[in-house]
C-alpha cells in the first residue's frame, strides 16, 4: 500500500509544535534527519546526555499519512495551524510501501574488525568452519552497527584484547554490540550502561540473539551496582566523555585497560589532558574524521 509523504525543512526550535500539529492532523508517522545530509555540513549526533534531545539546527520533518489522505485539506490545515511555514516548504509525494527492516538488511553486509571479529546480519549465515568469532547484530532503534568509524575503532580494538574471564563495563552501550562482542571474545561477563531505556531493550535483546544474554547486564547512569571493571570501552561523545575521566576512573581496577571513542579529531587533546589524571600510555588511533583514545588505569 502507498503512503502520502509530506517534507518540510523546518528550525530546530519549531520541530515541537510541527509534530504536535502534524500528529494532531494524522501522521502515521514522523522522523527527522540533518537537513544538511551527505553535505560538508553535515553533523553527526550520537549518544545525548541524560534528559537532552539534541537536534540540528535545520530540521528536514518527513510525516506519512494514508494515500487516500485529503493532501490540498491537509496543506490549508497547515498554513491555518502553523502560519510560519511557506508554501514553498510543504513538499508531498507518495511513496511506495515496503519491507523497511529487509531494505536496511540489504544495505548491512558482513564486516571484519581486527583479526577474528566479525559483525554479521541475521540474513547471512558466517562460514560453518570459519576460525572466526561472530556477532549476529540487529541494532532496532539504538545506535551501534559497526559501520561508523566510532564503533569499528572500539570493536578493532577490542579484538586485540585479552578478554579471556574479564569482566567488561560498555558506557553508552546503545545496541550492544560492543559488550557483546566482547562476551564472545571471552569475557566472562558485561555491564551496558545506557541513558536510553531503548537502548537498553536493544542490548538486552542482541545478547539474547547472540546467546550472551546470562552474562549481559544493562542499566540507567547510576543505577549499576559498584564492581570494578577489568576492561572500560566507551563510545559516546567528547563532552561527557570528559565530564565523565572520575567516574571511569573510579570504575576499573589498577592497570584495567580502556578506550574512548566519539571524538572527533581535534576535540582528543583536550581530552589526553583529562585522562592523564588518571590514566597512563595514552595513544590515539585516527579513522577518517575520528579518534579513539585506548591506554590503561594508572597504578600509581
Amino acid at each position: 500500500m502507498p503512503w502520502l509523504e509530506l517534507s518540510l525543512t523546518i528550525r530546530a526550535a519549531e520541530q515541537p509544535r510541527v509534530e504536535a500539529a502534524l500528529e494532531d492532523l494524522g501522521a502515521l508517522s514522523i522522523t527527522l534527519q540533518d537537513a544538511d545530509a551527505e553535505t560538508p555540513d553535515e553533523e553527526a549526533i550520537f549518544e545525548p546526555g541524560v534528559g537532552e534531545i539534541p537536534l540540528w539546527n535545520q530540521i528536514v520533518l518527513n510525516a506519512l499519512f494514508d494515500a487516500d489522505a485529503d493532501k490540498r485539506g491537509l496543506t490549508a490545515a497547515i498554513a491555518d495551524d502553523l502560519p510560519f511555514i511557506e508554501p514553498a516548504q510543504i513538499v508531498w509525494r507518495v511513496v511506495d510501501d515496503q519491507d523497511w527492516e529487509r531494505a536496511w538488511m540489504d544495505q548491512f553486509k558482513p564486516m571484519p574488525f581486527g583479526r577474528r571479529l566479525w559483525v554479521y546480519p541475521w540474513n547471512i549465515e558466517p562460514p560453518a568452519d570459519g576460525d572466526i568469532v561472530v556477532v549476529r547484530l540487529d541494532p532496532g532503534l539504538a545506535f551501534g552497527t559497526g559501520t561508523h568509524p566510532t564503533t569499528a575503532m572500539c570493536l578493532e580494538w577490542l579484538d586485540g584484547q585479552q578478554l579471556a574471564g574479564k569482566h567488561v563495563l560498555d558506557y553508552g552501550c546503545g545496541s550492544g554490540i560492543l559488550a557483546i562482542a566482547a562476551l564472545k571474545l571471552g569475557a566472562a561477563m558485561a555491564v551496558g550502561i545506557d541513558n536510553d531505556p531503548q537502548a537498553l531493550l536493544a542490548s538486552r535483546d542482541n545478547a539474547e540473539r547472540n546467546g550472551v544474554a546470562g552474562d549481559l547486564d544493562v542499566y540507567l547512569p547510576g543505577e549499576a551496582p559498584a564492581a570494578l571493571a577489568d576492561v572500560l570501552v566507551a563510545n559516546i561523545l567528547a563532552g561527557p566523555l570528559g565530564e565523565l575521566a572520575p567516574t571511569f576512573a573510579a570504575a576499573v581496577k589498577p592497570g584495567a585497560p580502556f578506550a574512548l571513542s566519539g571524538i572527533l579529531f581535534g576535540q582528543h587533546e583536550e581530552l589526553l589532558l583529562r585522562y592523564a589524571v588518571w590514566f597512563e600510555g595514552l595513544e590515539v588511533r585516527r579513522l577518517e574524521d575520528w579518534v579513539r583514545i585506548s591506554g590503561y588505569r594508572s597504578t600509581r
